[in-house]
């Protein structure tokens, strides 16, 4: 299973989000896709994954973008996962502090307050050092105009890097990595043939 968290405010009809999803189901792995919308509020969404996490029959592998990456985090810590991580909010009470009010999700039109509760929820999840590094793949560009990518990089010492020049905050070159993702998360990429066969990728 690959289960998707998206960032602040995002949603499953995010670009990434469509893409990867689009990726899998032309593998023939639609039924190992999991990327709903999260329910708003730190704690609530991490029980929400955990009970999705909890509910696979073989540990999954977590994707999460920005705030959906601390959120990863603090799940692959719990419960021993891997998880791919696309310029994560590694210090998401601090960034999202600004945004404190009343907010509004971009796809559902659902609005919300964000509130100081919700930065201390998100300071109690904060994860300072990882059991494994190894368990974690770091995306970054260095472009992001949101995020400081530079603090990720620290945080995710040890950890597979990836980090691109120039880009942005939405990650611009996701398209390239969607099948070593894929391979990342322990399945195996498939290139559509004609006539409907379906090829292993070398």
């Amino acid at each position: 299973m690959l289960i998707y968290l998206h960032g602040f405010r995002s949603g499953p009809q995010s670009h990434k989000a469509q893409l990867l999803a689009a990726r899998m189901a032309e593998c023939g792995l639609g039924g190992e896709w999991w990327g709903e919308q999260l329910i708003w509020g730190p704690a609530a969404a991490i029980a929400q994954i955990s009970r999705v996490i909890e509910a696979c029959t073989k540990p999954p592998t977590l994707v999460g973008s920005s705030l959906g990456g601390f959120y990863a985090t603090h799940l692959a810590e719990r419960y021993g996962l891997r998880a791919v991580l696309v310029n994560p909010a590694v210090l998401s009470h601090i960034s999202l502090a600004p945004h404190l009010g009343p907010q509004q999700m971009i796809y559902t039109g659902e609005q919300f307050d964000f509130t100081t509760t919700h930065l201390d929820e998100l300071r109690a999840l904060e994860i300072k050092h990882l059991s494994d590094s190894m368990r974690y793949w770091l995306m970054v560009e260095t472009g992001d105009e949101v995020l400081d990518y530079r603090d990720a990089v620290a945080r995710y010492a040890g950890a597979r890097q990836t980090v691109l020049t120039g880009g942005d905050h939405s990650f611009t070159r996701w398209r390239d990595y969607l099948d070593d993702i894929l391979r990342f998360a322990g399945f195996t990429p498939v290139i559509p043939a004609k006539a409907g066969i379906h090829q292993v990728a070398p």
